[in-house]
């Protein structure tokens, strides 16, 4: 049987113009992705359970994509030409543009795991990555864009949170705080959005800042107010605050974390359908 690119899980009562999308909670690994490293290694790149932390968002009028597939087998974070030349045996037959992060292995198809282990015993052929593109990464943009494009039809405006996990740690030690906001500083979404996003998750108790180090990437800066029309505002969550990072377990305050995310969802959804109908009633 094969394996579904994503999930879509719609909601059941009235529409808000809010979309959720996981892009890196994948964990089912299919055969054909013929990785050489240790699995448990390669496992250290997921977002590990965001799909479970964010699911409470369609109880909130949102519409709610994950995929299904690892970020290591094709990432849909990046754009299609951010793939490096060295590993493909073969010609690419369109002009690449890889950036600096992917020239380090980083790119829309894995050469390394994050300590510099290689995923692969030799370069993927040139099919092989084509064939990634074709049953996995476009389905889930093309999805993601009809949610985008039918709430901006509907509702006249689409709000488009895109969740990420993040280590709780960086290199030298220091502990990251609850939540980084990333908004490519105000260009893919209006601060505006960017702060009531901000407001309720401290109102929370968390500790949330904004753009350092994450901005945002490739779903964020194509589907935000410079690409698509939609209001992208990218969510990294600190994997301490749900999850055991060595052994990629929940941790006791993964229910915690859950809930308080869906009473996030519930809280924003309302202020956005609130704003619509305040706009409809003022035409």
């Amino acid at each position: 049987m094969s394996l579904r690119p994503y999930t879509l899980t719609e909601p059941a009562g009235r529409l808000s113009p809010l979309v959720v999308d996981s892009p890196h909670s994948g964990r089912i690994y299919p055969a054909d992705f013929d990785f050489s490293c240790p699995l448990p290694l390669l496992r250290q790149a997921e977002d590990s359970f965001v799909d479970e932390v964010i699911s409470g968002a369609a109880d909130a009028g949102a519409a709610v994509l994950v995929a299904e597939f690892p970020r290591t087998m094709i990432d849909l974070n990046r754009a299609e030409d951010d793939l490096d030349p060295a590993m493909l045996d073969g010609q690419w037959p369109t002009p690449l543009s890889p950036t600096p992060m992917t020239l380090q292995g980083f790119g829309l198809v894995r050469r390394v795991c994050r300590n510099g282990i290689v995923l692969y015993h030799a370069p993927l052929t040139v099919a092989e990555v084509q064939r990634r593109i074709e049953t996995y990464y476009r389905p889930y943009h093309n999805c993601l864009r009809g949610l985008i494009a039918a709430r901006l039809s509907a509702l006249g405006a689409c709000f488009l949170i895109n969740a990420h996990s993040m280590p709780d740690r960086v290199e030298n030690g220091v502990t990251r705080p609850d939540f980084i906001l990333g908004d490519r500083d105000g260009a893919s979404c209006k601060r505006e959005f960017t702060r009531r996003a901000q407001r309720i998750l401290q109102d929370m108790g968390y500790r949330v800042t904004l753009n350092e180090p994450y901005k945002g990437r490739e779903i964020v800066s194509r589907y935000g107010l410079a690409g698509q029309g939609a209001q992208a505002l990218q969510i990294e969550i600190n994997r301490r605050l749900y999850l055991n990072e060595t052994t990629l377990e929940k941790s006791k305050d993964f229910d915690r974390l859950r809930a308080d995310m869906t009473e996030f969802f519930h809280i924003l959804s309302a202020s956005l359908v609130a704003d619509g109908d305040d706009r409809l009633a003022a035409e």
